[in-house]
């Protein structure tokens, strides 16, 4: 039996024509990861994808500190490959200083418009013990699906708790996480 090598000569996959992520071929859709965390404190409204939720404290940033916006934005841009929400909107910039995180989507979907892409679909997790957010996913789907200009099917909502663990458990904050697809557009 003849014990085949392979050749010093194969290209690896990645480099071959065609192959590899960027190119005309390779680049039409893409996925990207977005996490955010803010503090709960008082005195401060709760905004959660994009709608004002009634509850005893809001959370603490720079703009009105909307979590899931904020992760949402940042898995769009990693898609597109164009860093990060702190990068295109810095909390040291008066512009976005109290800003409404609405204006950051739309012009995160602004950014990636830019480089030929559109928001294919988006799925995401919000981590927190109270309050109860259940009952307002659908006007948070509603919200950010204008906001986004997709169809309403095309933004997914969770909400989950930490079972009482660590940070979110302790109610000193809530976090979030997305995941995203965009591909190029037509």
């Amino acid at each position: 039996m003849e014990n085949k090598q392979p050749s010093q000569h194969t290209t690896p996959l990645t480099h071959r024509e065609g192959q590899g992520s960027g190119s005309a071929r390779g680049g039409s859709i893409r996925v990207g990861f977005g996490f955010d965390v803010h503090q709960l404190v008082p005195d401060r409204d709760l905004w959660l994808g994009g709608i004002r939720i009634e509850h005893s404290l809001g959370l603490l940033g720079h703009s009105d500190a909307d979590v899931l916006i904020h992760a949402i934005c940042d898995a769009l841009l990693g898609a597109a490959n164009l860093r990060d929400i702190g990068y295109h909107f810095p909390d040291t910039s008066a512009e976005t200083d109290g800003i409404d995180s609405k204006i950051l989507l739309r012009r995160t979907i602004g950014l990636i418009a830019e480089k030929g892409y559109s928001v294919g679909n988006i799925d995401a997790t919000v981590c927190a013990e109270r309050p109860k957010l259940n009952p307002h996913i659908p006007a948070m789907q509603q919200c950010l699906a204008e906001v986004i200009g997709c169809d309403l099917d095309a933004v997914s909502i969770k909400a989950t708790t930490t079972e009482r663990l660590g940070f979110t458990g302790r109610e000193e904050g809530i976090s979030a996480y997305a995941v995203c697809l965009i591909q190029k557009c037509p």
